[in-house]
């Protein structure tokens, strides 16, 4: 261990990269000063994109090669160590975290199993999907949560369409597509795939036109987005059944398998492709570290987002399991992470100088869904009951684009923001508006 506190972020996605960008800033050797504190980044990935993106990766309205960070380069110009690698184990003894050994495309090992040690260790693993133990959904349905899952179901959705527009659109065969899960990844899948469909036909790329693809929508809850105030769930209800959505609500799933699902009531669901994206849950690594988890597998941490085992253990964002009153939790969404990344901050600041924590309080700021270029709804200020500013359309629209601009801020600053919006806007009209390889 050096001099200097070596603080350790496990996790660059939302709430990991904004945190170690605030710390390298502050803390870390940057431009020719020396810094207080060592500060670093690990991650499974050299790339970060921010994860509410992932359902256009997937439809491929976003090229991720043109909006991913790469680590490295984003380490060096902001004051914080990158370190490739996935967490395998923690030794809260020894204040050491191990590494899983790295291998190229042929399988050679690269690296072998390393160690890091910590003075002050921060777990940002994010989420998975929770497939609740349903047979058949690990073997036969799409996740989105990665860029490598999301490219794997892009590639799959230009295969299909290729091989149901072969014969022409008067004899293409209906193209069926089925998504568990009517929160707001789902939702907006499911919208960036009927706006997909009409960019494949304007591109030549298929010959399958909206009146030949059903999409279908399950929700086991008795609506879409259970989690969101009503009034936005029933305008989002509305607008997808417009669209020619088919939405399946108080409907579980009981088993996948490759042609599609079978419901709780043995009712089939037939799909070309399946999709799961039905609730989140921790990594399974979070509970074989020897904290305390839930059984959805996130950190118990007090109300300074400190972990209940350890002092010099924190957690934030999605893997994170902060209390919010009695027998509630502070919900896993991007605010949360970059509210946590917030407190996280300060707190650790004042950990090093010895001064006391302060307790994390969740703001509900509202929520917005996009509908690819249909639509967009959400409210502002949000909270429970339906509370806050309703805004649908180009308003909505332009509010939810602002959301990964203020990701875009924290993480490079406003200069850099403002020069990349401007590349964005040039690159809307000079390459195509899907990927098509």
């Amino acid at each position: 261990m050096t001099d200097k506190p070596r603080i350790v972020v496990v996790g660059g996605g939302a709430g990991g990269l904004e945190l170690v960008t605030k710390l390298g800033r502050k803390l870390g050797r940057r431009r020719g000063r020396d810094g207080e504190a060592e500060v670093v980044l690990v991650d499974a990935k050299p790339t970060h994109i921010w994860k509410p993106l992932l359902h256009e990766v997937a439809t491929g309205a976003l090229d991720q090669s043109l909006d991913e960070v790469s680590y490295p380069a984003h380490a060096r110009s902001h004051g914080y160590r990158y370190q490739l690698g996935a967490m395998t184990g923690l030794d809260r003894d020894s204040r050491q975290i191990s590494l899983a050994p790295i291998h190229d495309d042929n399988g050679e090992q690269i690296l072998a199993e390393r160690t890091l040690g910590y003075d002050y260790l921060v777990l940002a693993l994010g989420s998975v999907s929770n497939d609740f133990g349903t047979p058949g959904v690990a073997e036969h349905c799409y996740f989105l949560d990665s860029t490598a899952q999301a490219e794997s179901f892009r590639r799959a959705l230009l295969n299909t369409f290729l091989r149901h527009s072969e014969n022409g659109p008067a004899d293409a065969a209906k193209l069926s597509i089925a998504i568990v899960g009517g929160g707001a990844t789902g939702v907006e899948l499911s919208a960036e795939l009927l706006s997909a469909t009409e960019m494949f036909a304007n591109y030549g790329y298929s010959k399958i036109d909206r009146s030949q693809l059903d999409i279908h929508l399950i929700e086991a809850a008795p609506r879409v987005l259970p989690a969101l105030p009503e009034r936005i769930g029933a305008s989002v209800a509305a607008e997808l059944d417009r669209l020619g959505v088919s939405i399946h609500c108080d409907t579980k799933i009981t088993e996948a398998d490759a042609q599609g699902f079978t419901t709780h009531d043995g009712t089939r669901i037939d799909a070309d492709l399946t999709v799961w994206a039905a609730g989140v849950r921790g990594a399974d690594t979070l509970s074989q570290l020897g904290l305390t988890t839930r059984p959805n597998h996130q950190v118990r941490v007090n109300d300074t987002l400190v972990s209940i085992d350890d002092a010099r253990i924190f957690a934030i964002g999605d893997c994170a399991a902060c209390p919010m009153g009695e027998n509630k939790w502070v919900p896993p969404r991007a605010q949360s992470a970059h509210q946590m990344a917030s407190t996280v901050y300060k707190n650790l600041r004042a950990t090093m100088a010895g001064k006391p924590l302060k307790a994390f309080k969740y703001r509900d700021f509202g929520s917005l869904i996009s509908l690819a270029h249909f639509d967009a709804v959400g409210n502002l200020m949000g909270g429970g009951a339906g509370r806050g500013l309703l805004v649908e359309g180009r308003l909505a629209k332009l509010f939810y684009v602002s959301l990964y601009r203020m990701h875009q801020r924290a993480i490079h600053g406003l200069i850099k923001t403002t020069l990349k919006a401007v590349v964005d806007g040039i690159n809307n009209v000079l390459r195509p508006r899907l990927k098509l390889h």
